[in-house]
């Protein structure tokens, strides 16, 4: 059974790696790696290969950056040309990003099977393109692989036959157990002078936060406030570097010895800083679950989450208004060991690829 496994931004890559490196070791499997380009630097893309310990791709088709709507086009023209190519007999996708559903749309069209893992996740605000992909995704795959039992709801509700949907759990925390051992010999805080517990790990990307100047500047504000309690460790994404910069803001981090700017950190380095911070500070999808499963304190600077099993039972808390006084007021309860008391949901465990895989296996295609 041939199999194009898609990558193609930098959250694919920790669901992916479990699953392609186990059917490399499955007899009847013969997994294609394919890389849409999606994100192409180095920091972005070429460290986690080597941190996950991935094979190069088979497939590389250097699509790079533009509008969503030139994004998804390009993919979708290369990627049909792959796919008549090698005909395979399934491709499976992961998450929610333009690549998710531009490859999604070419296997269909050409009868195809196709398989989403972490489906069935929904923010139920269509504001979001991601909103938008996960929807056209789940509704045309044959196979959706669910991580927690919020998405079994949806796709229920979304009127989506129960014999495609499978519980398989998180595969991202796969990845995170697979490398959290080689991820204690990463020497990040020494390089970063900071100490374990003693630091706040920051990110942000989301277009609602970085590219609104208004809600930028109450961001920076707010880092700085903090900055004086603990120090901050923020791994800068490229758009939310430049947005600062256009704004004016960045100027309030510069004579700030207490604010540690880096470049998006590799995958090992950044599992280390998560693992001994003492809270993060994030707008991200897939830290609200690895916090989760750390047991570590996170705050979701959103409106809403696609994962609410990281509320309801795990270490997240959802900031819905950006307001300086309530985010520091959450952050002083932390400081102050009045932290969230979380659960780890069910099948997170390190073995989703295990389930995917054997599954896949008896469809034989």
């Amino acid at each position: 059974m041939k199999i194009i496994n898609v990558v193609g931004a930098r959250p694919n890559f920790m669901k992916i790696a479990p699953i392609h490196n186990l059917m490399l070791k499955t007899e009847g499997i013969e997994p294609y790696l394919l890389h849409t380009g999606q994100h192409y630097d180095e920091k972005m893309s070429k460290i986690f290969f080597i941190d996950l310990k991935m094979p190069e791709p088979d497939i590389y088709l250097k699509v790079g950056s533009g509008s969503h709507a030139v994004q998804t086009a390009k993919i979708m023209v290369e990627f049909e040309k792959v796919c008549l190519e090698q005909k395979p007999d399934l491709v499976l996708v992961v998450g929610d990003v333009n690549s998710t559903v531009a490859c999604t749309l070419v296997a269909v069209k050409l009868g195809i099977k196709c398989v989403h893992v972490e489906s069935g996740l929904r923010s139920f605000d269509r504001r979001m393109p991601e909103e938008i992909n996960r929807l056209m995704t789940d509704v045309v795959c044959d196979y959706l692989f669910v991580s927690e039992e919020s998405g079994i709801e949806n796709l229920k509700n979304e009127g989506i036959p129960d014999s495609k949907v499978f519980h398989v759990g998180n595969v991202m925390i796969d990845s995170l157990v697979n490398h959290i051992q080689a991820a204690d010999g990463s020497k990040i805080l020494d390089e970063l002078g900071v100490e374990k517990e003693k630091y706040c790990l920051v990110t942000l990307h989301r277009p609602s936060n970085v590219d609104d100047p208004e809600n930028a500047k109450t961001l920076v504000e707010t880092l700085i406030e903090v900055s004086k309690k603990l120090k901050i460790v923020f791994p800068i994404h490229p758009r939310t570097l430049k947005n600062f910069g256009t704004m004016n803001l960045l100027k309030g981090f510069s004579d700030n010895e207490n604010i540690k700017l880096t470049e998006p950190l590799g995958y090992l380095d950044f599992m280390k800083l998560m693992k001994e911070s003492a809270f993060l500070l994030t707008d991200s999808g897939g830290i609200q679950e690895e916090t989760t499963y750390l047991g570590k304190p996170c705050l979701t600077l959103r409106e809403n989450t696609e994962r609410p099993s990281t509320v309801t039972q795990g270490t997240n808390i959802l900031i819905k208004e950006l307001n300086k006084n309530d985010i520091l007021k959450h952050i002083d309860d932390i400081i102050e060991g009045r932290t969230k008391k979380g659960t780890v949901p069910k099948y997170w465990d390190g073995r989703t690829a295990e389930r995917i895989v054997a599954i896949l296996k008896d469809t034989r295609g």
